[in-house]
């Protein structure tokens, strides 16, 4: 794969049964030759903040009726999950952000400056020329294309359902009292996916055994926030899993067992992808 070629994969079932999209924005990891050159971490560093191999453990969502659109740029070269103006002035030079939000002040903008550990990826900022440019080539194109897998979403089938894929360290949930979850369901509290999609997200994956928390510590960032709009019949819910139930976080491989949290994760998938959108209320269309 290759950024050159271009910066994601859009696969589509045979048919598409019922408007759901199963993203992964985090798992890509082709690192262009000019960044790798700018950078002062190496290859095993700069991977730490990948959400390795989601983008195959999605892939069974075709059979099942649903489309998977996975990115292949790294999140440490742009952040798909973060808006197009959250830019660090620390990293970009003259950047004037709205608003300090603390995804920006931890070194988590559209362009990190760290990744994880709190590992510095740039020895000085970059010029905001180059910024722009990341994004009008890396960013944009990945969001034209699910913004338009959603309007096809609706146009077809009346709503869009968007599960958005993440995995998270285990270190991320040292600070909760075990047992700690498997999974954890990010809706903005509500305000990016109705009731029932949620609830049918959550069904999906404790029908396969696992433990689920729901908004925290994570509750969904920029996908959620910008596409979320259920009283649209858009609905959209970030799943995060524990990295650690089918990898090595230290070495960025698949665990021997690998294949057999696959098999679960499909279980998952394919409740997934028969999710349908809510029906559609004539008063709220007319709005």
């Amino acid at each position: 794969m290759s950024l050159d070629d271009a910066t994601f994969d859009l696969l589509r079932p045979a048919e598409w049964l019922g408007g759901v999209i199963i993203a992964s924005p985090h798992s890509g990891r082709c690192y262009p030759d000019w960044f790798l050159a700018e950078t002062r971490l190496d290859m095993q560093n700069l991977r730490s903040s990948e959400d390795a191999f989601v983008d195959r453990l999605i892939t069974p969502a075709l059979d099942h009726g649903a489309v998977t659109l996975t990115s292949r740029v790294p999140r440490s070269v742009v952040d798909l999950n973060r808006a197009p103006d959250e830019m660090d002035p620390l990293v970009v030079s003259g950047a004037m952000p709205r608003v300090m939000s603390p995804r920006i002040m931890a070194g988590l903008g559209v362009i990190p400056r760290v990744v994880s550990q709190g590992r510095a990826i740039h020895d000085r900022p970059i010029a905001r020329e180059e910024a722009d440019q990341r994004i009008a080539r890396l960013w944009h194109p990945y969001h034209q294309a699910l913004s338009q897998l959603i309007d096809q979403a609706v146009a077809s089938f009346g709503g869009a359902i968007l599960i958005d894929m993440h995995s998270m360290p285990r270190d991320a949930l040292a600070h909760l009292p075990r047992p700690r979850p498997d999974f954890v369901l990010g809706d903005r509290n509500g305000i990016s996916a109705s009731p029932r999609i949620s609830a049918g997200v959550a069904d999906a994956v404790t029908a396969e055994g696992f433990r689920l928390r729901r908004n925290s510590p994570f509750a969904g960032a920029y996908i959620t926030a910008a596409y979320g709009k259920p009283r649209s019949n858009v609905h959209v819910v970030q799943l995060e899993m524990d990295r650690s139930l089918y990898m090595d976080e230290r070495r960025i491989e698949p665990r021997a067992d690998f294949d057999a949290f696959a098999e679960r994760f499909t279980g998952i998938v394919a409740r997934l992808a028969r999710l349908r959108p809510d029906a559609c209320d004539p008063a709220i269309a007319a709005e």
